[in-house]
């Protein structure tokens, strides 16, 4: 087993084909054998515990996101090749930002800062992010948030927090899905054959 971890995140807003991307990315690197480990996202988790989401997130509710998700992916590391991350913790930050914008809500500025240090700084623990751009004629998963305009607003933010960290992410859309599979699966092999 190589020593090598390699972490792909992937990122933006609800209902863009994370999940399935994941998952097919899973299947082929799990049938070469590579040891897989996955961290899903974490806002049901949060909200179960009885942090707000989504509109009502807010400065607690985002720590708890970012501090889960560092934790669950350091321990994935313990026994995984490749650490498949839905929604790396940039994310988290996108959604309060979004939230912060579509209720008019403000925050202080030090937790803003806290948070945006945080995820800057651990953005660079990608070795691949891919992320999703909104088709508005894709349908909404069941269950999940109707509000449109936050919908849109959070993937703006997300998309401005990785250029704001000079991340390249890899573009996934409703209709590459195939090209990008290839691409980010050529980076992983070659990331594990160093």
């Amino acid at each position: 087993m190589s020593m090598r971890k390699v972490k792909v995140g992937i990122a933006g807003t609800h209902s863009t084909g994370k999940s399935t991307f994941l998952e097919q990315l899973d299947s082929v690197l799990s049938a070469e054998g590579v040891a897989i480990g996955r961290v899903g996202d974490l806002a049901k988790a949060a909200r179960d515990r009885g942090f707000p989401i989504l509109t009502d997130h807010n400065f607690e509710s985002t720590l708890w996101i970012m501090a889960e998700g560092m934790r669950q992916e350091a321990e994935a590391a313990l026994s995984s090749e490749v650490i498949l991350v839905d929604r790396p913790v940039l994310d988290a930050l996108g959604y309060l930002y979004a939230a912060v914008e579509i209720s008019g809500r403000s925050l202080p500025d030090r937790q803003l800062d806290e948070l945006r240090s945080i995820a800057v700084a651990h953005a660079g623990d990608y070795d691949v992010l891919v992320m999703t751009k909104l088709d508005p004629a894709i349908s909404l998963g069941e269950g999940r948030d109707k509000n449109h305009e936050f919908r849109v607003a959070a993937g703006e933010k997300i998309r401005a927090l990785a250029e704001e960290a000079a991340l390249q992410p890899v573009i996934l859309t409703s209709s590459n899905g195939d090209e990008v599979l290839g691409q980010v699966l050529e980076t992983v092999r070659r990331h594990l054959a160093k």
